[in-house]
């Protein structure tokens, strides 16, 4: 009988694991021993345990680097709200503002009083009539993006020079990513659809514009002079003016310009680059609207007037620091690292020491150095000082609808879509003559 029963009991152990292994809920003994619910009770609850998520790849460093560096940073602890709005807890870090609500792919905007510049060959549109309407699709949209540009500080000069890629590592480096066009494009009109973050009147007192063109030397521009980028630099700082979206989100169009990661996959010149520029430099007659943007510019291009800023999941969620075009084409962040020449910890390495010393002890014509560290400047640069802009006299037949994206024109200052940008590695736009008047416009990329 000790034997029949010793041979049962090895039956049941062997049956139980058996069924645990097949993926059968396994009982234990305190559950077993536990009295059974009444008839008609509802079940209990049972605690779901989540899965351990992968560990995020290590970026590889350049050649020149002997260090292994850590895994990306973590994206930052949503806090309480920034906008005062006293909502209690927000689901965005810190200097961040939450966008929530429909994007349209497509806004009729009637254009009432314009005035053409001559120097651009662009007609500007000075009066929208105060009505915005969608005739494209909506798109839920649920995201945080950062108050100013890059470094997102109050007070800061927005920061300028850095290539595509360079910008993608600097948002990765704080776990982010860069804005895309469309994200860009709903925090600067808010959910009015308006033209300006500001309304429907242009006015370039409230968001810095109308600075007349002052002739860039392309060869030193090019090997970043401090000197000559402190003599362009025109700009203000960031949220010294009283440029706000409805979102809270602060310098948009005007002052420096933005570039932003592209959604379009088009078979035309719009779908051709991962670049796309957005919001407009401090210049006269340039594209200081929300929508308009330029895809003219490749992944290499830099300017004296461009900068950028960063988007992150709302709620916690982890961001992927790759663009669009990135994860579908299934680019690995080391990838992007190389093209930049420096990865996300060098960039928290940078960013620790200008806190702490100011600057990182580069030589003034490193470029790489002076790129990381966000220090191209020279100390001569001196921000722009508002004064009234002049008085412009509107067309007899103003344009009906502002148009949704443009190209430049090959007679106009403007960057040409044939000429070649700088390619990533070698960083150097293509050099003209040593200084550009404005009749050079289709030698040399200039205000858009």
């Amino acid at each position: 009988m000790k034997l029949a029963r010793t041979a049962l009991t090895s039956t049941l152990v062997f049956a139980a694991l058996l069924a645990c292994a097949s993926g059968s809920r396994c009982i234990s003994k305190a559950e077993a021993a536990a009295p059974r619910p009444a008839p008609g009770a509802p079940p209990p609850t049972l605690k779901r345990v989540a899965a351990p998520s992968p560990a995020a790849p290590r970026p590889l460093a350049p050649a020149a680097s002997a260090r292994r560096a850590p895994p990306p940073a973590a994206a930052p602890k949503p806090t309480e709200h920034s906008d005062g709005a006293g909502e209690g807890p927000t689901s965005c870090p810190s200097g961040m503002q939450l966008i929530d609500g429909d994007y349209c792919t497509d806004v009729d905007h009637e254009c009432e009083k314009s005035w053409y510049d001559e120097s651009n060959k662009k007609t500007v549109c000075e009066r929208f009539a105060p009505k915005a309407k969608c005739v494209g699709q909506h798109q839920k949209k649920r995201y945080c993006i950062d108050k100013y540009e890059w470094p997102n500080r109050a007070g800061e000069r927005p920061e300028v020079m850095n290539r595509f890629h360079q910008a993608e590592v600097k948002c990765g480096a704080v776990g982010k990513r860069l804005c895309t066009e469309s994200e860009w494009t709903m925090a600067c009109e808010g959910p009015e659809l308006k033209p300006f973050p500001y309304g429907f009147v242009r006015d370039t007192n409230t968001c810095h514009g109308d600075i007349m063109w002052d002739s860039p030397d392309m060869i030193k521009v090019a090997r970043r002079d401090p000197d000559e980028l402190a003599r362009l630099w025109k700009g203000v700082r960031s949220g010294s003016l009283g440029c706000v979206s409805d979102y809270g989100v602060h310098d948009t169009v005007g002052n420096a310009d933005e570039v932003v990661a592209s959604e379009t996959y088009s078979s035309d010149f719009r779908g051709k680059f991962d670049s796309v520029h957005t919001g407009g430099p401090w210049y006269k007659g340039v594209r200081n609207q929300c929508r308009p943007k330029i895809y003219t510019h490749d992944e290499g291009f830099y300017y004296y007037f461009l900068s950028f800023r960063c988007c992150a999941e709302p709620d916690g969620d982890k961001t992927d620091p790759r663009t669009p075009k990135q994860r579908k084409d299934k680019w690995s962040f080391d990838k992007v690292e190389r093209i930049a020449t420096f990865t996300r910890e060098q960039v928290r390495e940078a960013m620790a020491q200008k806190a702490e010393k100011g600057n990182c002890g580069c030589r003034p014509h490193d470029i790489r150095c002076n790129t990381l560290c966000g220090t191209t400047l020279g100390p001569g640069a001196k921000d722009a000082v508002k004064a009234k802009p002049p008085h412009f006299e509107p067309q007899p037949k103003p344009a009906a609808k502002a148009p949704a994206a443009e190209a430049p024109s090959p007679a106009a200052p403007e960057p040409s879509a044939a000429q070649p940008t700088p390619k990533p590695a070698a960083a150097r736009p293509a050099l003209a003559r040593k200084t550009l008047p404005p009749a050079a416009a289709s030698k040399v990329p200039v205000a858009q």
